[in-house]
């Protein structure tokens, strides 16, 4: 028995014992965390649907339904927004992590196209219970604040950065809290009570019905929760196991909130170091880090963005080279700089 005052000297002695034993004895799978190294849209998605011909696992750890990937396969076009492109393989499990931000209606809206191309779904694709709901107010209030001021920063203009305030505030609504009904019907009657008055007080809106609302999502809440997961455990024991995860992220390294062109950055940890932050899997468990470029640089909305290139030309390079999965760039929309005329890809491993 150890003495109290000795306790934490006891603990790390226990543990080297315990690693010394296990050392050698187990096999952690291998990982890798894909990230655009520009402003997004670096092509992403198509390294991610080559890994996963070897890789276990896929993982979207960040952003929303306002990011999305583009693959072909066989000559094949799938749009994803929220699935991870794990789900185009069979053989795969695709994740949504803690870090995304989930429109349930968005994500049941995919998953009905993909079981219509045929691809199968169920037993394949998990969604954190950790991860936060967007509502119909949150599109309220966001395009009311637009009205409002509207010079201020919309990169990404697709609901979630209200989502995610409130998450901050400790007043968001989670994947969890989604499938309690009861829970779910006190958290709309309240948010909706509330943002009515601040949206009639301060843009003269049409208030939102809390019962249709909640009549919507908890239908919505019984087809989702079959997805649902702790898939910060699920992904930790597929490592345990020896599965190899590729960490699928989302817009670009210059959007992050901290680290990017601030405050023209979308609202979530869009660096490598995302993957631990939106997944729960611990930053020791990642092996790489595969930036992707291009020949060129495009973004969505304004901010500084050096070489720009205008007029004609600049107009001509978005429209034949950027693919936009998500259709919902707002104004100014996509901007190109640095001249190229095909999409070329640089791999940066870290």
């Amino acid at each position: 028995m150890c003495d109290p005052g000795r306790a934490s000297i006891c603990g790390r002695a226990i543990f080297q014992v315990e690693f010394a034993l296990t050392r050698g004895k187990t096999s952690r799978g291998r990982t890798a965390v894909i990230v655009g190294a520009q402003w997004g849209d670096e092509g992403k998605g198509k390294i991610v649907d080559v890994l996963t011909q070897t890789f276990s696992v896929v993982a979207r750890y960040a952003g929303g339904h306002n990011a999305g990937h583009t693959v072909i396969i066989n000559g094949k076009k799938f749009i994803l927004q929220l699935v991870p492109g794990g789900i185009l393989r069979p053989e795969c499990t695709s994740v949504i992590g803690n870090g995304v931000v989930i429109d349930p209606l968005a994500f049941l809206k995919e998953v009905a196209s993909l079981r219509a191309a045929g691809v199968k779904v169920h037993g394949n694709l998990f969604i954190s219970n950790r991860a936060q709901v967007i509502l119909p107010y949150h599109r309220m209030m966001e395009l009311d604040r637009k009205t409002l001021r509207p010079r201020e920063n919309w990169n990404y203009f697709t609901w979630h950065r209200p989502s995610l305030r409130r998450q901050m505030g400790r007043r968001g609504l989670r994947v969890a809290d989604l499938l309690d009904i009861q829970l779910l019907r006190t958290h709309i009657e309240n948010a909706c009570r509330e943002k009515n008055m601040i949206a009639h007080a301060l843009f003269n809106s049409d208030p939102l019905d809390a019962d249709k609302m909640f009549r919507e999502y908890a239908d919505a809440a019984l087809q989702i929760a079959p997805f649902v997961r702790d898939t910060a455990l699920l992904l930790n024991r597929a490592l345990a196991e020896g599965k190899s995860i590729v960490f699928e992220g989302a817009q670009g390294t210059m959007l992050d909130i901290d680290h990017g062109t601030y405050p023209f950055v979308t609202s979530s940890s869009a660096t490598s170091g995302g993957a631990a932050i939106g997944t729960g899997v611990p930053p020791t468990s990642i092996d790489t880090v595969i930036g992707i470029t291009k020949a060129y640089c495009t973004r969505v909305g304004s901010g500084p963005f050096p070489s720009e290139l205008l007029g004609l030309q600049g107009g001509r390079k978005e429209k034949i080279c950027v693919s936009a999965a998500t259709n919902s760039a707002p104004s100014p929309g996509v901007r190109a700089a640095l001249a190229g005329s095909i999409c070329l890809y640089s791999v940066t491993l870290a």
